[in-house]
């Protein structure tokens, strides 16, 4: 090779041009390359959220009283018969033995003054309650008011404080796809965190075959279990935008949901402020429009199947088969919509319902009163 090659050949190694293969000379990479790659990023938004508020995530440990017979099953009316307790052997002394029933739940703070959120069954019939904080804090704690309606409770920690304290974010702000977190002590495994999606908004609890309460929920595939009733679903931005009460077992396993946390705030500042929840009714019972056949259209809105006799629809002169179709000019899709509806305008807001009755279409103004005013008439 000559010199000429020889230099060709240097300035070629210095400047990385030549590839792998070509003679016997390995492809190198200049440093000015190497420097330019990107660099590797590892910040992930759900430790940010967790974060903010995570700290303000507690666990509830709960006791409850129980008597239990010694003849746990037997009805009491046999209990008393002398020749029931003879012929099985039952001494006379049968008094009933306390025992402590402990449940354990999750639950956020979201006011300083020690105001936590949960669950409703979490602190049902609880005797005694102690809230533990993730800074390694046992503090007691008792119960301000709850509503089984919603399965919301609000629980003061008895104390001084300071204390850790999350923000309730808009839930109307809400929108399928979004990020959800859910933040618990599921199976009491402390600080955990599972990611998901929001998977739908305004799910009826009729829908899950749940009865007895008015709830509209987030569904939720973020992971949820027994533990987690109570504590926070939380936004991408580590705002709760719901409280976790209940997951899907069975059929359909892995959905979660999540009371929305606009509907937690408006309970949670009546539990405070009046010890209970109030819930506008209007005394009717719905059910869905029927569909003659599966392709056929149907209007949308709910029949009225019954009427309670002095309450404020029967007053109104609403009837049976009555077709509600609109809720203050807006039209309404279902029963769950109406109730809706109603909840929202509050107790004592008179509201114009739309009503078909049969070919006539008729405005009736309704006032809804207290559910519990209701029931006691």
């Amino acid at each position: 090779m000559t010199s000429q090659s020889r230099s060709l050949v240097a300035s070629a190694l210095a400047g990385g041009l030549l590839l792998a293969g070509v003679g016997s000379i390995p492809f190198i990479v200049g440093p000015q390359e190497a420097e330019a790659r990107p660099a590797i990023r590892r910040d992930s938004f759900v430790a940010a959220a967790v974060k903010r508020s995570g700290p303000a995530v507690v666990t509830l440990e709960t006791a409850r009283t129980v008597n239990q017979s010694g003849a746990a099953g037997v009805p009491p009316a046999l209990m008393r018969d002398p020749l029931f307790r003879h012929f099985f052997g039952i001494p006379r002394s049968t008094a009933p033995r306390a025992k402590v029933q402990r449940g354990q739940g999750s639950g956020v703070i979201f006011d300083a003054r020690g105001l936590l959120l949960t669950n409703a069954h979490v602190v049902e019939g609880a005797d005694q309650l102690t809230v533990g904080l993730s800074d390694g804090r046992r503090v007691p704690a008792r119960v301000v008011g709850k509503d089984s309606l919603t399965d919301l409770a609000v629980v003061r920690l008895e104390g001084a404080g300071p204390w850790p304290v999350a923000d309730l974010g808009d839930s109307d702000r809400l929108s399928v796809g979004d990020w959800a977190i859910a933040v618990g002590n599921p199976f009491g495994l402390e600080s955990t965190v599972t990611l998901g999606i929001i998977s739908n908004l305004n799910r009826n609890v009729a829908q899950l075959g749940i009865s007895g309460k008015r709830l509209d929920l987030i569904q939720t595939d973020a992971a949820i279990n027994p533990g987690n009733s109570g504590g926070p679903l939380l936004n991408a931005d580590g705002e709760v935008i719901g409280i976790n009460t209940l997951v899907r077992s069975g059929p359909g396993a892995g959905l979660g949901f999540a009371i929305p946390s606009n509907r937690a705030r408006a309970i949670a500042e009546q539990l405070v402020t009046l010890g209970k929840a109030r819930h506008p009714v209007i005394g009717i019972r719905l059910s869905p429009v029927p569909r003659p056949t599966p392709t056929s259209q149907v209007p949308a809105g709910a029949v009225i199947r019954s009427v309670q006799p002095g309450g404020p629809a029967d007053r109104a002169g609403l009837k049976v088969d009555d077709v509600i179709t609109s809720f203050d000019g807006k039209t309404v899709a279902d029963p769950a919509a109406v109730v809706s509806a109603i909840d929202r305008r509050g107790v004592g807001a008179t509201v114009v319902l739309g009503v078909r009755r049969g070919e006539d279409q008729v405005m009736i103004e309704v006032k809804p009163v207290d559910l519990s005013a209701l029931t006691s008439s």
